[in-house]
């Protein structure tokens, strides 16, 4: 199913011309230099593809004849290649000269006796060319070593096209490609048709942590992983089309551009995503998907279209009122990859229509929804992401995200599963190890509260979670978090900026998993940090003891001994509402201890 996609994909690439994408036989590669030679063979210059416009100079992404997969042996490229090979030259490579003697075989082998003027300066060139005068040369000279190891072309002074790209060379990449065709036909897994298949497939590059050299989604190239008597990609056999088709899409997803908005990171998985259909409805859909998946904070035109859509869905409108071609049948792919090795991992994989996915992010927005709100937009997958993560000055960083949790949690919410319940035991394990009761991690506790509630996971209790500050709710967690919230309210409000450490510092984890061991002890502070506040402001101390003393009221006549992991949950939310209620009724508590000191 993901290959069969990602080959139709490629076809709706190629059919529209989209830029970086190649033809069968090609790909889309690194190149740093050219070499320029005249008829006679001789280097006339060295001009530089590099691309300046950023911060540091970076290779141009050129078409050119797909490169040999390799793993430890000598395979050199077709009028292309890395120094080492095409000069003999290296910072880094032991075989340089084992590679130059290959490329130079390999070119005199498949051109043979050629009539072609920039084919026969290229195989004057490779007959000529001495390493050793590689340090003398005037035309590398002016680029130093920083051309060691770096990919590079040829190109005949005064024209325009490089040498790979001449009719000549074409045809003889099509001469070698057709001797190449040793491999037997086999009906190909992907388009059912009988065709040559692939032993290796090409590598797949742009997955973040895997490695440079490009990974594998297919591959079968080591004895263990063969069976009766099938080896390498006869294990799997896919088409030498396909293969090139789907590793060719995907590369294109992946590529690394500012404005590629079909990729984004979560965690440690790698995710990309199209749509299928014309044209005009595809990048609309893959358009709204993207600020579906990542909004951008910044930009308040798309915000808004953001939330304009989730309302639609919210009112079963259909998409399409919102205009610019958007269809609420268009199909959509979502990839997840991660990095294993020389391989890559499937995170997860969905299809469904725009309109199924809008859906659930709708419902998974609707479950994160807290007041007062934690953010300005709607939160990114990888923002909710970093706040399972060890807290650091305030600060997470992605690579501390647990690796099958950023997996499961993008699972869950683009098909409107569960969320791992793991992620709350992550989550409470956070506020007692570091105490950032951030909004965002509460919002997050109350997400995989709701939806199991709703789902009807097991051993969850029903009923709803409250969105905003609930008075009436007598869920014990809530009481518990509403209580520890206003005696720590008091004892900011009794010592003022004498206070280093507050009790969420000191009690907090203690007090919403072993209630029973800690809240006597802290009602009896708050009497003396009450008695002290009434000396200042005897109203507002009086509105403060009848708030403890109702939120008391609403637990029965004790506390209980241990809370369950799910009424810790609700600790954290009755704690952050009561906790961001004191802003609201601020003004309102002054008023009152005004009010108190003029009797």
């Amino acid at each position: 199913m993901i290959l069969a996609a990602l080959n139709d994909y490629y076809q709706r690439l190629l059919e529209s011309g989209a830029e970086g994408v190649s033809v069968p036989g090609y790909s889309q590669e690194n190149i740093s230099y050219a070499l320029v030679l005249n008829e006679d063979g001789k280097l006339v210059d060295v001009e530089s593809l590099l691309d300046l416009s950023g911060k540091k100079p970076q290779p141009r992404s050129m078409s050119v004849p797909q490169p040999e997969k390799r793993t430890a042996g000598i395979k050199p490229n077709f009028f292309w290649d890395k120094t080492s090979y095409v000069l003999g030259v290296s910072a880094t490579s032991k075989r340089s000269e084992q590679e130059h003697a290959a490329f130079i075989d390999f070119h005199k082998q498949v051109l043979g006796e050629t009539d072609d003027v920039g084919l026969s300066a290229f195989l004057l060139f490779l007959t000529r060319w001495k390493p050793e005068e590689f340090g003398d040369n005037p035309h590398f000279q002016r680029h130093g070593d920083h051309l060691l190891d770096t990919n590079v072309v040829f190109r005949l002074d005064g024209e325009q096209r490089y040498l790979h790209e001449c009719p000549a060379a074409r045809a003889a990449r099509s001469r070698l490609l057709g001797t190449e065709s040793d491999s037997p036909y086999i009906t190909c897994l992907v388009t059912g048709k009988s065709a040559s298949i692939a032993r290796l497939h090409p590598a797949i590059k742009g997955v973040n942590g895997a490695q440079s050299s490009g990974a594998s989604i297919v591959s079968f190239n080591l004895d263990s992983f063969s069976s009766y008597g099938k080896s390498q990609g006869e294990n799997a056999p896919v088409s030498k089309q396909a293969a090139f088709a789907y590793t060719s899409a995907l590369n294109y997803l992946l590529r690394r551009d500012v404005h590629n908005r079909q990729r984004l990171q979560i965690g440690d998985a790698t995710v990309v995503f199209w749509a299928v259909g014309e044209k005009q409805e595809a990048d609309s859909a893959e358009s709204l998907f993207a600020d579906f998946m990542d909004p951008a904070a910044d930009d308040e035109r798309r915000t808004a279209d953001v939330e304009k859509a989730l309302l639609q869905v919210k009112e079963g409108l259909p998409l399409e009122a919102l205009g610019t071609g958007i269809r609420d049948d268009t199909r959509l792919f979502v990839l997840g990859l991660a990095p294993n090795a020389s391989r890559l991992s499937i995170r997860f994989w969905e299809a469904g229509t725009l309109r199924s996915f809008a859906e659930k992010l709708a419902r998974h927005y609707d479950d994160l929804s807290l007041l007062p709100p934690p953010w300005k937009s709607p939160p990114p997958i990888w923002r909710l992401l970093l706040a399972t993560a060890p807290s650091r000055d305030g600060r997470a960083k992605s690579e501390d995200v647990a690796p099958l949790l950023a997996g499961e949690m993008a699972r869950a919410i683009l098909t409107g599963g569960p969320y791992p319940y793991s992620l709350l035991g992550t989550l409470l394990m956070r506020l007692r190890a570091d105490g950032d009761i951030s909004g965002v991690r509460v919002a997050l506790c109350k997400a995989v509260l709701a939806r199991a509630k709703r789902l009807g996971q097991k051993g969850i209790s029903k009923g709803e979670l409250p969105v905003s500050l609930d008075t009436t709710n007598t869920d014990p967690g809530y009481v518990l978090g509403r209580l520890f919230a206003s005696l720590e309210n008091i004892q900011r409000l009794a010592l003022g900026g004498q206070v280093n450490a507050t009790i969420r510092d000191k009690y907090y984890g203690a007090a919403s998993a072993t209630p029973a061991g800690i809240f006597p002890v802290l009602l009896r502070n708050s009497k003396h940090h009450l008695s002290r506040l009434r000396k200042d402001k005897p109203g507002l101390a009086v509105v403060l003891e009848k708030e403890v003393e109702d939120i008391v009221d609403l637990l029965g006549t004790s506390f209980p001994r241990s809370l369950r992991m799910e009424s810790q949950g609700h600790f954290a939310i009755g704690y952050y509402h009561q906790d961001k209620s004191r802003f609201k009724h601020d003004k309102q508590n002054d008023n009152q201890s005004q009010e108190g000191d003029d009797q």
